[in-house]
């Protein structure tokens, strides 16, 4: 396989394959019922099949899609309602931002495809894989399809049989994506500056929770822990894989 003048051997692209299926893997347990009782909160709130389809295939953000359906169920006006999608999903383009370098073995459309299915977990397990050996195509769709693949199938089963779906809450579901996440954070624990990165981030998170509200936490708290990276880093400083 040839990509963007890299040539994979077929182990070579198979063990990538391999590799983003097995990463991936662990976080389904928590997408799974996550994205299941989206597809049954969203017939509940009077969207048809067809609509709830329509808006997992091109929204594509659980937080995102989560607080639309919130909105919806106050009677918000719509612009409220996109603002609100606008504010939760801002960091994508902090994501965007920072795996753009990595991508030098992506062909134009490849990079177009990869920043469509750039969510949280495949955006910090491709940091992790860039830093360490290399970010390749392979790696990446089969994580990032695999990953849609399962949100879409959840999203539709959760839509045909909700009512069977019980309380995460009742069986700790609702904990795993949280402590998942927390552990992509640590992940990234060897990284220069990341304690005072994280501690400035969740300091700001916090102030405007209590001050403005949610959901601009998120991408403001994120945006202060990469203003922070930015002035703490060093030039010449290491960003590659190793």
């Amino acid at each position: 396989m040839k990509t963007a003048g890299l040539i994979l051997s077929d182990g070579e692209l198979r063990r990538d394959v391999l590799d983003g299926i097995r990463d991936v893997l662990p976080i389904t347990l928590g997408v799974l019922p996550f994205a299941g009782v989206f597809g049954a909160l969203a017939i509940e709130r009077g969207l048809s099949l067809g609509e709830l389809t329509l808006a997992s295939m091109t929204i594509y953000a659980g937080a995102s899609q989560y607080a639309m359906l919130d909105l919806m169920g106050q009677g918000v006006p719509p612009w409220s309602i996109v603002l609100a999608v606008f504010a939760i999903n801002f960091r994508h383009l902090l994501y965007s931002a920072s795996l753009g370098r990595r991508l030098a073995a992506f062909s134009i459309w490849q990079k177009v495809i990869a920043f469509f299915l750039l969510v949280d977990p495949l955006f910090a397990s491709a940091e992790t894989r860039a830093f360490k050996q290399g970010l390749r195509p392979a790696y990446y769709f089969s994580y990032g399809t695999f990953l849609y693949a399962i949100w879409m199938a959840s999203n539709f089963i959760g839509a045909l049989f909700g009512s069977l779906i019980a309380d995460p809450a009742a069986f700790g579901l609702d904990f795993i994506l949280p402590l998942y996440f927390t552990g992509l954070v640590i992940g990234f624990h060897r990284r220069p500056n990341f304690l005072p990165v994280l501690v400035i981030s969740i300091a700001a998170s916090l102030a405007v929770w209590f001050t403005i509200g949610s959901p601009w936490h998120i991408s403001l708290g994120g945006l202060a822990g990469l203003l922070a990276a930015a002035l703490l880093s060093k030039p010449g400083e290491e960003v590659g894989h190793g």
